[in-house]
């Protein structure tokens, strides 16, 4: 079945169109969505097969690190261990354009994990983000819409024309900047960068 494509508004989402997603997301359901960065390809974290499907979509193994965004740090806290030092700065940085490496709680979903004990977190500052959030009343499984091995998708409707059987709902805000999140380690003794990307690397020390 080809992939919806319905406009959405950045700063005013429509509460029918992310009702829409919800649902199809808690029926094994992949859906497309605005970031403060790219474009997130989407699902719900506690859907093995909606997870195995992002798989498959990625073309990645099940070793492949995947992130999930939350609300705020205080719901992180269910999903990762996070040091003293590490709160303080994602204190200070969130919400916004940084994902961070946290060894993982148990609360965290197996087949995320594999024989990894970390996960990648986020938490994004979008209107649409964070109201799919509430809506769905836990975290949402979030990586890149693939494009070779280090391109992402800004424009809905290639997405749509390269996965239209593989995605259900596309929620389209437009042209998007080709800038992926800034990636910090925080699963060792000393924070690590592991790419630079739209968060300012600055405002980390």
């Amino acid at each position: 079945m080809a992939a919806q494509i319905e406009h959405i508004f950045l700063e005013n989402p429509q509460p029918r169109l992310i009702g829409k997603a919800v649902e199809i997301l808690k029926n094994d359901g992949i859906i497309v969505y605005p970031t403060d960065t790219i474009y997130g390809l989407g699902a719900d974290l506690f859907n093995k097969n909606a997870m195995n499907r992002i798989f498959r979509i990625k073309k990645v193994s099940k070793q492949k690190l995947l992130s999930f965004i939350c609300p705020d740090l205080k719901d992180i806290a269910n999903w990762a261990v996070i040091s003293n030092d590490a709160y303080k700065i994602m204190k200070r940085v969130t919400p916004g354009p940084y994902t961070f490496i946290l060894r993982a709680s148990k609360q965290v979903p197996k087949i995320l994990l594999q024989k990894r004990k970390t996960v990648g977190i986020r938490i994004p500052d979008s209107v649409v983000a964070h109201a799919l959030l509430q809506a769905l009343g836990r975290p949402l499984l979030s990586t890149s819409v693939p494009q070779g091995e280090d391109g992402y998708y800004t424009n809905p409707h290639e997405i749509a024309d390269n996965y239209n059987n593989d995605i259900d709902l596309i929620l389209d805000a437009g042209i998007m900047f080709n800038q992926p999140s800034t990636i910090i380690d925080f699963s060792g003794d000393e924070p690590i960068i592991v790419r630079e990307g739209a968060g300012d690397i600055e405002a980390l020390y």
